[in-house]
């Protein structure tokens, strides 16, 4: 085991031996094994943007086992989907990629302007399926975020009694925000405070903007003179708000786009000291060949 990931491991001392020993899998795990640096597939948009949506770009995605590939052949660290995708590849890749089985999902038929996911799968649905940790999405500044925070903390609680880490998706978005403020840097590094106190050992939010949301936020960034101009800068920011560096956080990949913008990104995230992205349409909505090669691009960028 590496320095580095001792090191990593040492700021979850409270934490069982069965979580530390499913955070060092799947940091063990891939291209990126050793570093401290992550990759992960996630594919819950079929769940929750519609199959077309998700997979007519490629039509090879519509098949749950080609996701298992895709992550064993770039060389993730771990794969992340619902309960469906996850149990339709589990018995034929088991031992072959870290899972990570997300525990809710929302639809699109219904825009409703509080985003509410409804609990879909259990922490014995991701034990009997070999998973190495379990995913949630929380909505800070939803109307029903409270909801979510609470069902966080039972789940998350009976996650670590049988040695399954947490990783949750902290997405700004509702009634209280405007559609700038979902990835304001003000918003971005509160939701990614408020993941690391709801117990998170993972955090995943989305690379914040220059924007700032609250007012009361924004006389504070002037007078400190917090520096938020750059993508670097918001990064380091957000990862200073998260324990002062002592929580695992990475980043979404987003809509798709091109190569160039996607790896642009991915080296604003790096120089700010991310540790990582999950990386979901802009790898599987290409061919397996071509977002194979992207997403080792992406892993050269973190192993630099």
């Amino acid at each position: 085991m590496s320095d580095r990931v001792k090191e990593i491991l040492s700021w979850y001392a409270s934490e069982t031996p069965g979580v530390l020993n499913n955070l060092a899998k799947i940091m063990n795990t891939g291209r990126l094994a050793g570093t401290g640096k992550f990759v992960i597939l996630p594919v819950d948009q079929g769940f929750e943007h519609g199959p077309a949506r998700s997979f007519a770009p490629n039509a090879a995605g519509y098949d749950p086992r080609y996701h298992f590939e895709l992550a064993i052949d770039a060389g993730c660290n771990a794969y992340a989907a619902p309960l469906g995708f996850i149990s339709a590849g589990a018995a034929d890749f088991a031992g072959r990629m870290p899972t990570i089985l997300k525990l809710n999902n929302s639809d699109s038929l219904f825009n409703g302007e509080d985003p509410c996911p409804a609990v879909t799968a259990s922490v014995q649905d991701a034990l009997e399926l070999g998973c190495a940790a379990i995913g949630f999405t929380i909505y800070p500044g939803s109307a029903f975020r409270n909801d979510m925070y609470e069902e966080i903390r039972e789940i998350s609680r009976e996650a670590r009694s049988v040695g399954l880490p947490t990783v949750l998706w902290s997405y700004p978005r509702g009634s209280g925000l405007s559609k700038d403020g979902e990835t304001a840097i003000d918003v971005v590094a509160y939701a990614a405070q408020i993941a690391c106190q709801l117990g998170a050992h993972i955090v995943k939010v989305k690379p914040p903007t220059e924007h700032i949301e609250q007012a009361a936020a924004k006389k504070v960034y002037e007078k400190e003179g917090i520096k938020v101009d750059t993508l670097p800068d918001r990064i380091r920011h957000v990862i200073q708000s998260s324990f002062n560096g002592r929580r695992i956080v990475i980043f979404s990949g987003g809509a798709a786009k091109g190569e160039e913008a996607v790896l642009e990104e991915i080296r604003g995230i790096h120089a700010g000291g991310g540790f990582g992205s999950i990386i979901g349409r802009n790898s599987f909505q290409r061919s397996k060949a071509e977002g194979s090669a992207l997403l080792n691009k992406v892993m050269d960028i973190y192993a630099s």
